[in-house]
């Protein structure tokens, strides 16, 4: 009997198919269909693998306007899978030849982002299992945007209207569905101090605070908080003081470049590896201890600008399971840390492993898909049921 994705009754562990390319439906299901199944039997489950489900905006208006969430639920079941979230992060192609910025579109701002979200949110009400999932989301869109009072509050409106649709979703099918916004490096939400800025000023108003509060949560990604240089403990405080929960935990590893006492030129030339087109990969540049980082929006403007001093962290989703890549190092122990946070809190419940960056991997770096994406649920499983230091 292999780790079940499920260690107890009220925590879940899955991989996010955005990994998987899913411009149709049918797309996604040979994806998955040739993935997933082959997951499971190399953990030798019992029961179902979870996965966190990606549905581009396309997809996901396909299956509402021809009523075919039963259908995905029946199929779903019969490959032997338990979706417990979805990633609804990404809206369209994320397989493209260059996503790089098209990934924060359309922003928070818009009547499509609110759209497809509600979309996603009808599916998982029928695909689910259990009676509560979360739906994860970009952090209100791209950069510092000007005048930021006018459009934050705009993105903040049609999330209140978002979670008046969640709050009629669990009305009518008795499913509890939350909205949880994930900070990135680059977004108008980028760290705690974002978060809390954002639901003290602009949703927790004093008229809906209640549905506020159950239907908008945060979605924790490890990868991004270390790239950012944040103290987890501290995002954790800061979400605690005003009430608003983790709804799910992203586990996710980045890249880090030490040069102090290194060989300068064998980091960078690893760094170099790292450089694609597919992706944003922000670098946060941080030149000594306690001074404040740089941030760069993608690593080729760093390796073209950045003094290679100090310690650098890329955003580039790395297997988790992995502590060295030549004379690189990973955040692989923010996990750990993370982890020993939340042992103890039972609400915080969904994990979902995003490791999308396979594709563009340096090829020595993977295996088969499915072996990858098994060691890393394995390493996770065995984490959350005895802690890192078994």
């Amino acid at each position: 009997m292999g780790v079940e994705p499920a260690q107890r009754a009220d925590r879940i562990i899955g991989y996010c198919t955005n990994v998987h390319a899913g411009r149709t439906l049918d797309e996604l299901k040979h994806n998955l269909r040739r993935t997933a199944p082959a997951v499971r039997d190399e953990l030798q489950l019992d029961g179902r693998l979870g996965i966190g489900l990606w549905l581009a905006a396309g997809v996901a208006r396909e299956i509402v306007a021809c009523h075919g969430a039963a259908d995905l639920s029946e199929w779903l079941a019969d490959l032997g899978v338990e979706v417990f979230t979805i990633n609804g992060f990404p809206y369209g192609d994320f397989h493209c030849r260059s996503v790089k910025h098209q990934v924060y579109e359309p922003d928070w701002r818009t009547p499509e982002r609110l759209a497809y979200t509600v979309d996603l949110a009808r599916i998982l009400s029928e695909i689910r299992l259990a009676p509560e999932a979360g739906i994860s989301t970009l952090g209100l869109g791209w950069g510092p945007w000007l005048p930021a009072d006018r459009d934050v509050a705009a993105a903040a409106a049609n999330l209140l209207r978002a979670a008046r649709a969640l709050a009629d979703i669990e009305q009518e099918t008795g499913v509890l569905i939350h909205l949880d916004l994930e900070p990135e490096p680059g977004c108008r939400l980028q760290r705690a101090a974002d978060v809390v800025q954002l639901f003290e000023r602009y949703l927790l108003t004093g008229t809906d605070d209640c549905l506020v509060r159950r239907h908008l949560r945060v979605c924790h990604d490890i990868c991004h908080a270390a790239v950012m240089f944040e103290d987890q403990a501290a995002m954790l405080a800061a979400y605690d003081s005003i009430g608003v929960l983790v709804g799910k935990v992203q586990v996710s590893s980045a890249v880090r470049a030490r040069f102090d006492d290194a060989d300068v030129d064998a980091v960078r030339s690893e760094l170099e590896r790292f450089r694609e087109q597919r992706y944003l990969h922000q670098t946060m540049v941080r030149c000594a201890d306690g001074a404040e980082p740089v941030f760069y929006e993608d690593l080729p403007l760093a390796l073209a600008l950045a003094q290679p001093a100090g310690e650098w962290r890329v955003h580039f989703h790395v297997p988790i399971f992995l502590e060295r890549i030549g004379p690189l190092h990973t955040t692989a122990d923010r996990i750990d840390e993370w982890l020993d946070l939340v042992r103890d809190r039972p609400e915080i419940r969904h994990f979902e492993v995003e490791t999308y960056a396979w594709d563009v991997l340096p090829a020595s770096l993977k295996g088969t898909l499915a072996r990858d994406i098994a060691a890393e649920l394995r390493w996770l499983g065995t984490r959350l049921a005895t802690g890192s230091c078994a």
